[in-house]
């Protein structure tokens, strides 16, 4: 993975309007193998959260985190709003940064 700082935001989801997880990391590569790995125990982990289908990058680690904190505050329409708007068909954002298709038990 290229190790690289820079800032993101990021949604993951289960499925098309499965569970989904709200996340901020310095380097969104690094942070999704971690995630589709499932080297962290976390929610992500036990409840198979591996699809990206969202993120931003930002300037900085204080503006990446003060988006984060807003978005995890909002209800789950307007974060299937946000998704939509770039993403309608839910499609996973990993493979068009380099990751391998998710085996497909891994997708529902």
């Amino acid at each position: 993975m290229r190790d690289a700082f820079q800032p993101a935001v990021y949604l993951l989801a289960s499925r098309r309007q499965g569970r989904l997880y709200v996340g901020f990391t310095s380097n969104l590569l690094q942070r999704l193998h971690q995630h589709r790995e499932g080297l962290i125990a976390s929610f992500t982990k036990d409840y198979g959260v591996h699809r990206l289908v969202w993120f931003e990058h930002h300037a900085t680690m204080e503006h990446a985190i003060v988006r984060e904190k807003r978005i995890k505050k909002w209800n789950r329409s307007w974060k299937i709003e946000l998704i939509e708007k770039a993403n309608p068909d839910w499609r996973d954002l990993a493979l068009d940064l380099g990751f391998e298709p998710l085996p497909p038990q891994r997708l529902a």
